[in-house]
This record gives C-alpha cells, sequence and structure tokens, in this order.
C-alpha cells in the first residue's frame, strides 16, 4: 500500500461510510416530506445540528470567531449552497421524483468538482477525465430523461430530476469553496456549526411563509423519527465527516467516494422504501459508474506502489 494512503487509512475509512450517512438524507427525506413542507424540513434540520454541534465546537467558535466574522460572506454563500439549496431544494424535488433517481443524479458531484477545480483553480483535466466526463454526464442525461429521446427532444423532464440536478452542481461548488486557504485554520466541527448556522438563518424567514401560508408543522412520530435520522446521521455525520476528509485529501479525492452514494442510496431506497429498480436507472447507473471511476481514481497511487514493488 503506498505510503499517501496507509498514513490516511482512518480518513479513507471514515471516506468510505460518508456516502451511506449522506444518502440516508434522500431516503429520511423522502419519508419526511410526505408530511412536511420542504423550507420547514430544511430549518429544523440545520437548527438542530447546530445545537447537536455547539457543545464539541463552543471554545473553537469562540477562539476563531474573528476569522469567522471576517469570512461571514464567504461562509454565508456557502451555507446557501450547502444548506439552502442542497437542504429545501433536495426535499422539494422529492415531491416529484424517487429516491433512487436523486441518489443517482447526485452521484455526479465528483466529475462537476474536477470541472469547476479546472474553471476556477486552472486543475488540469487528463484525457482519462475527459472521457469519465463525458460517460458520467451521459448517464445523468439517461436518468432525467428516462432513456427516452422523445423527452429529450421535448423538453419534457420531471421537475425533481433537474432540482436534484441544480443541487448537484450546488454540492460540488460547496465541496470546492470549503478547500480555500481562508478557512483552513477553523477547526471541521466549528465551521461546520458556522455553516450549519448561516443555513438555518437563511431558511428561518421561508419555513416562516411555509408556516404562515400552509399552517402545517411536524406532528408525527414517523415524521419527527425522519427528521432526528436526517439531524444526526445526514447532517452531523455526513457533513462533519465529508468536511474533514476534504481538509485531509482534497475536494477531488474526497469527492470520489461519492459515487458509493449511488449503490448506498438505490439499495436503501429499494430495502425500505420499496422502490422498484427501472430499466433506464440501470442504463444511466453503468456509464455514471464507469465515468466516474475513470475520471476521479487514484490510479496513480496503485501504479506508483506496482513500481515501487517491483524495483523493491
Amino acid at each position: 500500500m503506498p505510503r499517501s494512503l496507509s498514513s490516511n487509512i482512518a480518513v479513507y475509512a471514515l471516506l468510505f461510510i460518508m456516502p451511506f450517512f449522506m444518502s440516508s438524507n434522500i431516503i429520511f427525506g423522502r419519508v419526511a416530506i410526505e408530511q412536511t413542507n420542504p423550507w420547514t424540513l430544511a430549518f429544523l434540520r440545520w437548527t438542530l445540528a447546530f445545537f447537536c454541534l455547539l457543545p464539541f465546537a463552543a471554545n473553537d467558535l469562540r477562539t476563531h470567531m474573528g476569522t469567522i466574522k471576517q469570512q461571514k460572506t464567504l461562509l454565508l454563500g456557502m451555507s446557501f449552497l450547502g444548506m439552502w439549496i442542497c437542504g429545501a431544494i433536495v426535499y422539494l424535488a422529492l415531491k416529484s421524483t424517487s429516491a433512487t433517481n436523486g441518489t443517482l443524479i447526485y452521484s455526479a458531484a465528483p466529475v462537476v468538482i474536477i470541472l469547476l477545480e479546472w474553471m476556477f483553480r486552472g486543475r488540469s483535466i487528463a484525457l482519462r477525465e475527459l472521457v469519465g466526463i463525458a460517460l458520467a454526464m451521459t448517464g445523468v442525461a439517461t436518468i432525467v430523461t428516462r432513456g427516452s429521446t422523445e423527452n429529450l427532444l421535448g423538453l419534457e423532464f420531471t421537475p425533481g430530476d433537474l432540482l436534484f440536478g441544480l443541487c448537484t452542481v450546488s454540492w460540488a461548488l460547496y465541496s470546492v469553496l470549503i478547500r480555500k486557504r481562508a478557512l483552513q485554520s477553523i477547526p471541521t466541527m466549528a465551521l461546520f456549526a458556522a455553516l450549519a448556522a448561516g443555513g438555518a438563518l437563511l431558511l428561518f424567514p421561508f419555513a416562516l411563509v411555509e408556516l404562515f401560508w400552509f399552517g402545517s408543522f411536524p406532528a408525527t412520530v414517523q415524521v419527527w423519527l425522519s427528521i432526528a435520522g436526517i439531524v444526526v446521521i445526514a447532517s452531523v455525520l455526513s457533513f462533519s465527516s465529508y468536511q474533514y476528509g476534504i481538509k485531509q485529501v482534497g475536494a477531488p479525492i474526497a469527492g470520489m467516494f461519492m459515487y458509493l452514494m449511488t449503490p448506498y442510496g438505490v439499495g436503501m431506497a429499494i430495502l425500505f422504501l420499496g422502490e422498484e429498480p427501472q430499466f433506464y436507472q440501470l442504463l444511466g447507473f453503468i456509464p455514471i459508474m464507469a465515468g466516474l471511476i475513470l475520471a476521479t481514481f487514484p490510479f496513480q497511487l496503485l501504479f506508483g506502489a506496482r513500481k515501487k514493488g517491483k524495483t523493491a
């Protein structure tokens, strides 16, 4: 095993589990959104997540408050991307598409991260990455159009699928921004708590409008159990492990593990929600997975290990 991998074994193990935490948001959210409005659900998610994090992050928040205030515009922008869009809009999307479709589309985020790194940081893109990006995008297009050229030509897309596409781009932007040098001095828990607080702040007025307009609030044990799962598993565990992974190995490598959202998320949708896999989803799954592996897997580490073994 290469030194760079063996020295970070705990980080890679955490990143391997992270997509399970993350994809659970779509499963829990699919249940909760049946009786809850999207901005209310997202507001409850990030408010409760903040209070869960506060006991662990309070000291670091006080210590780094100067940096947090200095970077408040950046942090609020990231909260909008990661908590507002990838919160309320995900739940809104689940009203008109399946958890399986949402998971498959979301799994294309790593290739979007590569494109953004190229656009804004001058990252070079290898030929295999270009081919991988093309394959992954082909798979997403297959899912969005339900494998039908008529839907493509007639622009008949499910609104939920298109919203998940927006969330995928938003998540990729969030993943790139969290690597900015100005934020690296803030410990992971404190940074996450600040972002959760920003997300709750941005979501609050929209949740108030929903409460006033619809007059509904989560009232059943099933919904509150789903919200608890969203807060603890899909928020605190998933975001903190993802942000820690990004700090340790970078957004492109941490983002690579997101393609595990596909088997995790689809498996849970079939097991817990009773969703039946469709043939067009398989047609989209194959190029997405092939493209993601081709574009993001660190083959150079394996080749380096082989060469090192031969010379030893």
